[in-house]
């Protein structure tokens, strides 16, 4: 599979233009909203037919990252280069904001490694979208029991790293607009421990695109608000993991604070 990204970073050009139907929509959320749901339904019919495989599952990625800029948004991401260093699958751990994040990784990660995610039970039984994610074999949680939760998440999260396949783990609760150093578990690090592999953070801040109010994946989208992704570099757990745990959290901490600054 071809990468879509060359280099460290990837920044929107500033002559990006916007789409036409986009701007005929008078900067509303139309268009981006009915060509989202637009590429999900193309990747069901494709799941339920069993044709939903890993290269697919970039291309949709793309798409969705392509109308994002079409639509006004403009990204900056840095550390690509950390995931050439990667010498095997990895545990990704990263803040959790809106969809976009969800939607986007894909296609930054499934060129260079087989990659799923574990996932909230909720989300793997949408009508539409579920068999999409179901496809890509993730762990699915039921968020009821925690210690049930943990079991699942390293045993079946083992096998899939065991196979090669890398795993994406959002460690808060809940998408949240605000860093809670406290609210970001440690579920990541304990199954990068238990599968020997090493942990990638990843550094997110997507309030490009808002959570709805009554469909929580097709919010608004802000177009004056920037995009930012980074990864950090891969780290190898040792002892308890604390160590490991806590630069995951000073990372995203701290980039999440200068994105902020940068944009005040």
């Amino acid at each position: 599979m071809e990468k879509f990204f060359e280099g460290d970073k990837y920044i929107t050009p500033e002559n990006t233009p916007r789409f036409l139907l986009d701007r005929i929509m008078l900067s509303s959320r139309i268009y981006f909203v009915s060509s989202f749901i637009s590429q999900i339904l193309k990747s069901y019919f494709k799941a339920i037919k069993g044709r939903f495989g890993l290269e697919e599952f970039a291309l949709t990625s793309h798409h969705v990252f392509k109308t994002i800029e079409g639509c006004g948004g403009r990204f900056d991401i840095q550390g690509l280069d950390n995931l050439e260093k990667c010498d095997g699958p990895v545990v990704f751990v990263s803040n959790h904001m809106s969809t976009l994040e969800t939607v986007i990784f894909p296609c930054l990660i499934a060129p260079v490694m087989d990659v799923t995610f574990i996932a909230k039970e909720s989300l793997a039984n949408y009508p539409i979208f579920g068999p999409v994610i179901r496809s890509r074999k993730p762990v699915i949680l039921k968020r009821i029991n925690p210690r049930e939760d943990l079991q699942k998440v390293l045993t079946e999260g083992s096998s899939a790293l065991e196979s090669g396949r890398s795993m994406i783990i959002f460690p808060q609760s809940t998408r949240s607009l605000e860093f809670i150093p406290k609210d970001f578990n440690s579920l990541g690090v304990k199954l990068a421990k238990k599968a020997n592999v090493k942990i990638l953070p990843i550094a997110i801040k997507t309030d490009f695109w808002e959570n709805g109010k009554y469909i929580k994946d097709l919010g608004p989208i802000n177009r004056d608000k920037k995009i930012y992704i980074k990864f950090g570099e891969p780290l190898t757990i040792e002892g308890n993991g604390k160590e490991a745990h806590s630069k995951t959290k000073e990372f995203i901490g701290e980039n999440i604070e200068k994105w902020g600054a940068e944009n005040k």
